[in-house]
């Protein structure tokens, strides 16, 4: 077998990888025009042990799963949920996910959950709407989607050789900072 050669300028997916927030907290969202949402720092914190990312809320397209050891989630504090999947391409949900995500054609992450605990603040005026938080629940599965109510979650395919690129081109830079070149 002969190895492929890439053109200029061409760089190879070298990663099934994909990773983002699935979740950010304390950041505001209209559902379905009734309330605002919010999800509190650490509210699924109890609930991270089996969970599974989906193509689009699909049971049936299942992409990776905490107990499998293909998704790892990590909670970051007061910013979010983080999560990072390893993608099988040899599964044809996945492929279709790694070309969606990886063309940035789909870009947002979505949840399916379960609430245990919430807070609800009514509006002081009319025209205004009430606001629920989060507090505590249960997180089920994550999802990667076209049109997440939570626009402030992403998604994005992990290459390996951009990753090593910039790092490559930011030691550079500081070592040229050392030497006093700007």
């Amino acid at each position: 077998m002969t190895p492929q050669r890439r053109g200029i300028g061409e760089m190879a997916a070298s990663s099934n990888t994909v990773s983002g927030w699935a979740i950010r907290y304390n950041e505001p969202t209209m559902i379905g025009g009734a309330f605002i949402e919010r999800i509190a720092p650490g509210a699924f914190a109890k609930s991270l042990n089996d969970v599974v990312m989906l193509w689009s809320h699909d049971d049936d397209r299942p992409l990776a799963r905490t107990i499998s050891g293909t998704l790892s989630l990590r909670d970051e504090g007061g910013m979010g949920l983080w999560f990072s999947a390893d993608l099988d391409p040899e599964n044809p949900d996945a492929a279709v996910a790694l070309s969606s995500i990886g063309r940035q054609d789909t870009r947002g992450m979505s949840f399916g959950f379960r609430v245990r605990k919430e807070a609800w603040l009514e509006p002081e005026s009319y025209d205004a709407l009430p606001e629920r938080t989060i507090l505590e629940a249960d997180l089920f599965e994550i999802s990667a989607v076209v049109h997440p109510a939570y626009p402030q979650s992403e998604v994005s395919l992990t290459r390996a050789d951009h990753n090593a690129m910039a790092a490559s081109g930011r030691r550079a830079e500081a070592a040229m900072r050392l030497r006093g070149i700007n």
